[in-house]
């Protein structure tokens, strides 16, 4: 009686681990971006900016510059049109990125962007991004993708280079493109 008692606690006792263990893992994502956001780490970007009454500092400039890297099993051509930018804080820039899709077939993708030095990832606002909506490629369909930004003028005085990096995902299989229709007309 007491071997069986002693297993029903040990059997309670794992069953309480494993809820533990998936109540935390499903907590993780929430704790991380708590972490990044009162740490200033990741270099994780707000998201959309709207764009208020912010005027230029025409004292100073910084240079933007700008990475493209694919993730694993990613074949799509993707870069920025030029290396980096001179800005001055407060201006509204554009930089637009070009994917093209070299395979026989249509794929989804999604972009993440990254700024740094971490520190200034609050001060860099995109007011367009293509990161913001997936991106669907027909095969052999080339695209150019602009991203809008202004790096506000609380920018600390002693950042003057920041660094706008995306890593292109292929998403193909979580989302499937819908193929383009073939459009018909009808002979007169």
């Amino acid at each position: 009686m007491s071997e069986a008692l002693s297993t029903r606690h040990l059997v309670i006792r794992l069953s309480l681990v494993v809820v533990g263990m998936f109540g935390f893992g499903f907590a993780l994502v929430p704790i991380y971006d708590v972490m990044c956001q009162a740490f200033g780490i990741n270099g994780k970007t707000a998201g959309a900016y709207e764009a208020g009454l912010q005027s230029t500092d025409e004292s100073r400039q910084v240079r933007v510059q700008f990475l493209a890297t694919n993730a694993a099993e990613m074949v799509w051509e993707f870069g920025p049109q030029a290396d980096e930018v001179l800005v001055h804080p407060g201006d509204s820039t554009q930089m637009l990125f070009v994917a093209y899709n070299p395979t026989d077939k249509p794929m989804t993708a999604q972009a993440i962007p990254s700024v740094a030095p971490s520190k200034a990832a609050a001060y860099f606002h995109k007011t367009e991004c293509f990161c913001f909506t997936q991106q669907v490629l027909q095969p052999g369909e080339r695209i150019e993708m602009p991203v809008r930004f202004i790096v506000d003028r609380d920018l600390p005085a002693d950042v003057r280079h920041l660094t706008l990096a995306y890593t292109l995902f292929d998403i193909t299989v979580r989302k499937p493109p819908v193929a383009q229709a073939t459009l018909t007309r009808a002979a007169p």
